[in-house]
């Protein structure tokens, strides 16, 4: 089986001005399509080759980092992009999953600073991940490309949100400047894709 990227629900331009349509040709084309075309190469003629791609994830802490490196970068990428929508599409978490937000962190706002937060504490490249676990949510980091469903990640868990902080997810508009990407963020996520992910890592759907 040959891995393939997901398809963008929006053009390029469409995230910006958050997220600059440069940034997202290079992000898509170039390091997304180097990730995919990696973990087709390093799984070809393996055991590996006719596994899903999270059966890899929960395996690849035996594999070589090429296999742990690829395949990660290759879900984190498909999942980043579904979470992603332009903002003039965007609306805001329904009443639902702000209930569902109160009951784990009091409020959207103390769940917004704990998640930035945390964004804000990678040192170098990595993630910032909400995920359900024992059908609770909790904020955790990866670094490189791992991620929650990685075995011994550090981070384990059924993702739901993800934010990339490698600099090629934002350099090219926001330099240094990493708490300013990371702030419109929250102006492109599509709550309704992240409320799915949670109904259905708890069941429900």
């Amino acid at each position: 089986m040959s891995f393939k990227k997901s398809d963008l629900l929006y053009s390029y331009e469409d995230l910006e001005p958050f997220i600059d349509r440069d940034t997202m040709n290079i992000h898509y084309n170039k390091h997304h399509t180097s990730y995919t075309d990696n973990l087709n190469q390093y799984i070809s003629g393996t055991d590996m080759e006719n596994l899903s791609i999270e059966e890899i994830l929960r395996r690849s802490h035996i594999e070589n980092p090429s296999v742990r490196n690829n395949s990660g970068g290759f879900f984190n990428h498909n999942f980043f992009w579904k979470i992603l929508i332009p903002h003039s599409k965007f609306s805001n978490p329904s009443i639902y999953w702000n209930n569902i937000l109160k009951n784990n962190f009091n409020s959207f706002n103390l769940f917004k600073e704990q998640f930035t937060n945390a964004a804000m504490s990678i040192f170098g490249s990595g993630w910032t991940w909400l995920c359900v676990k024992d059908k609770k949510l909790c904020i955790c980091t990866t670094p490189n490309q791992d991620n929650p469903i990685m075995y011994k990640s550090g981070c384990e868990g059924n993702p739901i949100l993800g934010l990339d902080l490698w600099e090629h997810a934002y350099y090219l508009k926001y330099q240094n400047k990493r708490l300013d990407y990371i702030s419109s963020f929250w102006k492109i996520i599509n709550w309704k894709n992240v409320e799915k992910n949670y109904q259905q890592a708890i069941g429900y759907l």
